[in-house]
């Protein structure tokens, strides 16, 4: 019974020991994914608020500029002028933001080129062109008063000597071929 009662608390050591290890922890802890945030309040300008919808796009280029975008302080800048146009650019594209007098956040145009096209994209064009390959993707991306006013990938597509051209909605819709 001795025997058997230590070999209890022996095993019931081990397990404990085994539930204790750490959990190797992932890079990403701490870092906030841009799905987890729905809309951002830029700042306060009085009763109103500037709101931006970053957007979830997968090349790290755009997501970074919209990142720099969020962090900037207008600070007093924009006062004495009846609007004021902020533009931040990189190698591939653009972001350019008006505020008006009070420092409320108008309207936002991003515009980018040859960027990392979301999975449904790409499928959606793979499989409604098989064989043909993609050779240009612009990215447009605006916004006004916090509202998505438009949001979609142009595409160049080639087979042989053929070009097409195509307009595609981020969930894969291919609204305009031309």
């Amino acid at each position: 019974m001795k025997c058997f009662i230590i070999t209890l608390m022996f095993l019931g050591c081990i397990t404990l020991s085994y539930s204790q290890d750490k959990k190797i922890s992932d890079t990403n802890d701490g870092v906030l994914k841009m799905t987890e945030l729905p809309e951002v309040v830029i700042k306060s300008a009085g009763e109103d608020f500037s709101k931006y919808l970053p957007d979830n796009n997968p090349d790290m280029g755009v997501v970074g500029l919209e990142q720099k975008f969020i962090a900037y302080d207008l600070g007093k800048d924009y006062e004495g002028a009846e609007s004021y146009l902020l533009t931040l650019e990189m190698k591939n594209g653009s972001l350019a933001a008006t505020y008006d007098s009070k420092g409320k956040l108008m309207g936002v145009v991003e515009n980018y080129k040859n960027v990392k096209l979301p999975s449904a994209v790409i499928y959606s064009v793979c499989k409604k062109y098989p064989g043909w390959a993609i050779i240009n993707d612009k990215f447009l991306y605006t916004q006004e008063d916090g509202d998505i006013i438009k949001k979609q990938y142009h595409i160049q597509i080639k087979k042989d000597n053929e070009t097409r051209k195509l307009v595609v909605h981020p969930n894969g819709d291919i609204i305009k071929e031309s």
